[in-house]
């Protein structure tokens, strides 16, 4: 019997000190997982990097060597603390140059009058990189090969992200479902374990919850195949059942 094919992921590089302090609250992160995971790409790992060389180097190139595809958001701005693209660069080790396409469409958008080196800057890139599209403001991101720079504001990001999802390579999507359990996680721990053992195809999540009529734990099993995520719920149902313990469809 043939093995499944390993899942296709990928990872999310967070760059910025405001992320770091608390003073902005990331918003893509979510949007990227379920983008993702809508053509059959796991986000399998994330990580928050400060503002600095060295930091933003070392998780490049340890996550595109471990994942499909990595994608930054944020530092690819006009201001002194945009330092994404040179980081890139270094992670590659690529000169950072301007791109000519990049410069051409930055001209062409700010009247001349508005035209400055800080935003000329937005053109530098390392050598060789594929442009993302920016339809929103104009000064885009870019590719270089599996590593996608994207902006950090958020439409910025979702509007370039839509413009490269069509050349994504994705596996099967991945599905979910959800069981509500009236029940502590600890009253079903043991059973949850001999069950994740007995279904391996199917990733078994336990997220408790606390309610004015009592806690609960959702049980969420995802999967790429329906028919094993069904016999995974219902012997999941089938421990329940045994427990005495009383389940729901989550909404």
């Amino acid at each position: 019997m043939s093995q499944p094919a390993p899942p296709i992921t990928a990872c999310l590089i967070i760059i910025g000190n405001e992320i770091l302090s608390g003073r902005t609250v990331d918003a893509n992160l979510p949007h990227l997982a379920k983008r993702l995971n809508e053509i059959g790409i796991r986000l399998a790992e994330a990580r928050v990097v400060p503002d600095e060389q060295a930091a933003v180097v070392a998780a490049v190139n340890a996550c595109r060597a471990a994942h499909r595809y990595v994608f930054t958001t944020g530092g690819i701005g006009p201001t002194h603390d945009d330092i994404t693209a040179a980081c890139i660069a270094a992670a590659f080790g690529r000169p950072v140059v301007r791109h000519p396409e990049a410069l051409r469409r930055l001209l062409a958008y700010y009247p001349p009058e508005k035209v400055n080196d800080a935003r000329l800057s937005m053109a530098d890139m390392p050598e060789g990189a594929s442009l993302i599209d920016n339809p929103v403001s104009v000064a885009p991101g870019f590719r270089v090969e599996n590593v996608y720079v994207l902006a950090g504001v958020p439409k910025i990001m979702q509007a370039m992200l839509d413009q490269v999802l069509g050349e994504l390579e994705g596996g099967r999507k991945i599905i979910a479902r959800s069981i509500r359990v009236l029940a502590p996680e600890g009253e079903i721990a043991a059973g949850l374990t001999e069950l994740q053992v007995a279904h391996p195809a199917v990733e078994i999540g336990s997220y408790p919850f606390f309610r004015p009529d009592g806690p609960g734990t959702v049980i969420v099993l995802r999967g790429t195949e329906p028919a094993a995520l069904d016999l995974a719920a219902q012997a999941l149902l089938a421990l329940t059942g045994r427990l005495g313990i009383t389940t729901a469809a989550e909404d």
